[in-house]
């Protein structure tokens, strides 16, 4: 072992008496402890909160989608969906049918009185539901092809709860007739034309999904099967195809060439593009952590500059008959240099241990529960990245080791005389 790291640790963890340098080292190591998993843990939230909706959101839609100017209606053909699926960097494209309609149920059990909500009934291929199965509460209930009888839908659960109704139970689709949809109420010149064309369904509660997503998701979509929709509604007619794409990242380069490839009038957009708001509040969030980072950081390296000049003051004297000895300034300087990287290795290495055991345990118990309405989520989402643990641990090292350095120098500049003196 160097003989300036030897001393280092001596002056540092080894002191001959019980003063007071052992009661402050301890306090930096727990400060540099705490300020490391503070960090972490900012960084594992922040993260894992992003992840988690980014996670909902694609799931519950899809990466993209195409449609035509105003959302109307159009012929599905195959030679659109051979378009889609011929781009490389797609990997599952279909159609879908999303018409805006009222619900109607009686309401909960005891009130006796009618309960009506608006809603998006949007029907899709049994293939573009299985992509729901990870994504729901308890799965995503499979949707039945039937075009007789009531029609099935899965409804969420903030809606199921607006509509006091459960799976099984019946319900009514209020909607406008097969001439046009809802866009075709601007078309009606009297009350007498718009309840003449309004259309009437029957619908079973075949299921109840759950996202998390309570505004503009759970509350107010509602999902059938495309042909038996179309069946009742609109046969043969789309409302646009949607898709989703191997590597995320090249979303936006996908998206612009399938809307050159299907040519005018169609039109695409992402995921991103779709839902900016929800994304836009995500990227605010993670602009709050360089103030967080830069703040936290400040207070360790405070915290280990004076931890540093409280021990200069300590072993003062030590320091001077090192002098007297012949060691030199700059071997002085690395004894303490050596002081704050022990210090700093011991802290940091305890604030990482620190917050790995925060995070494991809040993933297996979910103590820190969060208003769903609020954050879309029920507990504190927590992700684990060993690329923060290793940036946040380098970071902390290379800012201690640098302000460290003027303490270490105040040290070395004490003459042996006035050192001894003290």
């Amino acid at each position: 072992m160097r003989t300036e790291l030897y001393i280092a640790r001596r002056f540092a963890f080894k002191p001959r008496s019980l003063s007071r340098p052992t009661f402050i080292v301890a306090a930096s190591v727990a400060g540099i402890a705490v300020g490391t998993a503070a960090l972490i843990l900012t960084l594992s939230i922040v993260s894992g909160f992003a992840s988690i909706i980014e996670g909902k959101l694609i799931t519950f839609t899809s990466h993209l989608q195409v449609r035509q100017p105003d959302d109307r209606l159009f012929p599905e053909t195959r030679r659109d969906l051979e378009l889609l699926r011929q781009n490389r960097g797609i990997v599952s494209a279909s159609s879908f049918l999303e018409m805006n309609v009222m619900l109607r149920s009686r309401g909960p059990e005891g009130k006796g009185s009618d309960v009506v909500a608006p809603a998006v009934v949007r029907g899709i291929t049994a293939t573009a539901s299985h992509r729901f199965a990870g994504g729901t509460a308890g799965g995503f209930p499979s949707l039945q092809r039937i075009t007789s009888g009531p029609l099935p839908v899965i409804i969420g659960k903030s809606l199921a709860e607006t509509l006091g109704v459960k799976a099984g139970d019946r319900i009514m689709i209020v909607g406008l007739g097969k001439e046009g949809g809802a866009s075709s109420i601007e078309d009606h010149e009297s009350m007498v034309d718009l309840l003449s064309n309004l259309d009437l369904e029957v619908a079973t509660v075949a299921g109840i999904y759950e996202t998390g997503l309570t505004e503009g998701f759970d509350d107010i979509v509602a999902f059938a099967d495309l042909r038996a929709l179309q069946a009742r509604y609109h046969p043969g007619m789309v409302t646009g195809y949607e898709a989703n794409v191997a590597d995320i990242r090249q979303l936006p380069a996908i998206s612009a060439a399938v809307a050159g490839d299907l040519g005018y009038p169609f039109y695409s957009y992402t995921v991103y593009e779709r839902y900016a708001n929800l994304f836009e509040w995500l990227k605010l969030q993670k602009n709050v952590m360089p103030i967080l980072i830069v703040t936290i950081t400040i207070v360790a390296v405070f915290n280990i500059v004076s931890t540093l000049l409280v021990l200069i003051i300590e072993k003062t004297k030590e320091i001077g008959m090192l002098s007297a000895l012949g060691l030199e300034p700059g071997r002085i300087s690395a004894i303490f240099m050596g002081q704050a990287f022990m210090i700093s290795l011991v802290g940091i290495g305890a604030g990482d241990l620190f917050a790995l055991a925060i995070s494991l345990f809040e993933q297996r118990f979910h103590l820190i529960s969060l208003p769903e309405k609020s954050y879309f989520i029920k507990h504190v989402p927590i992700l684990i990245n060993p690329v923060d643990y290793l940036a946040v641990s380098t970071g902390v090292a290379i800012l201690v080791l640098l302000f460290a350095f003027i303490p270490s120098r105040l040290a070395a500049s004490l003459k042996p005389g006035t050192a001894l003196a003290a």
